[in-house]
């Protein structure tokens, strides 16, 4: 598991710097609705959903009824039902860890477990858990220390949400580099935009995912044969480097 983690690590170094001064950000919402740092290390152990959590600081300043605050909650997470449903095959033999990656899979670890290029010495479900559970590790983290020095110095946290936004950006720019179709990428963006006009601002993310989904599903094969049709370019590429990384070890 060590080496899993080691080799994982690199790849959530982004989400490190998004997820970190985010769970800041809302450590202090903590602090200044006078909730102790246990609450905010397991909010975010138990929730770990930035939206969820943002949100529920309002809702219980506010003495929220509890139904309400589960309504809106899984209304506003409910892309992550679509998310898990591509990861069924992927999660299955892992015994109880599945639950553990299911409960996991925000944005960000989706993105990263859906672009990312296990290394071949290391196993699949290993290297998923550890990406899965440091990505996790970053947000409690930034909870914990939001909530501390919220206790004791005020921070004006305004803006520091756009780090994720910003995460969002580049963890796209990497898919996009990653494969060799770029036609997923553009059919999510136009069914976005499609929603967005037709339901507005508030309303337009579970239809643009029912309707992101069935474009994919109808587009799946051509897609495919792209991907396939691309990937012995890449494999050769990867075959070239090796074969000059060799002769140049030779050399010296």
């Amino acid at each position: 598991m060590k080496d899993a983690i080691k080799a994982a690590f690199p790849y959530t170094i982004p989400v490190c710097l998004g997820y970190v001064p985010l769970g800041i950000a809302y450590g202090l919402m903590m602090a200044n609705a006078n909730y102790g740092v246990l609450w905010g290390f397991f909010s975010s152990l138990l929730i770990y959903s930035g939206t969820a959590q943002f949100v529920s600081v309002d809702f219980l300043a506010n003495a929220t009824a509890l139904l309400q605050i589960s309504v809106i909650i899984i209304v506003m997470n409910s892309r992550m039902m679509f998310y898990g449903l591509s990861f069924l095959d992927r999660f299955n033999g892992m015994g109880l860890k599945k639950w553990y990656m299911i409960f996991a899979l925000t944005d960000e670890t989706y993105a990263l477990l859906s672009a990312t290029k296990i290394p071949d010495h290391i196993e699949e479900k290993k290297f998923m858990l550890a990406l899965a559970s440091l990505n996790q590790s970053y947000w409690v983290i930034g909870g914990v220390i939001g909530i501390t020095v919220g206790n004791s110095i005020h921070f004006n946290s305004e803006g520091v949400d756009f780090v994720m936004t910003a995460l969002f950006v580049v963890l796209c720019m990497d898919q996009w580099k990653a494969y060799s179709s770029h036609e997923p990428a553009l059919i999510g963006l136009s069914c976005s935009v499609i929603a967005l006009i037709i339901f507005g601002a508030s309303n337009f993310m579970i239809p643009a995912l029912i309707g992101i989904i069935a474009v994919m599903i109808i587009r799946k094969k051509p897609i495919q044969t792209k991907l396939n049709e691309g990937q012995p370019v890449s494999l050769e590429i990867e075959s070239q480097v090796e074969i000059m990384s060799e002769e140049r070890r030779e050399s010296i």
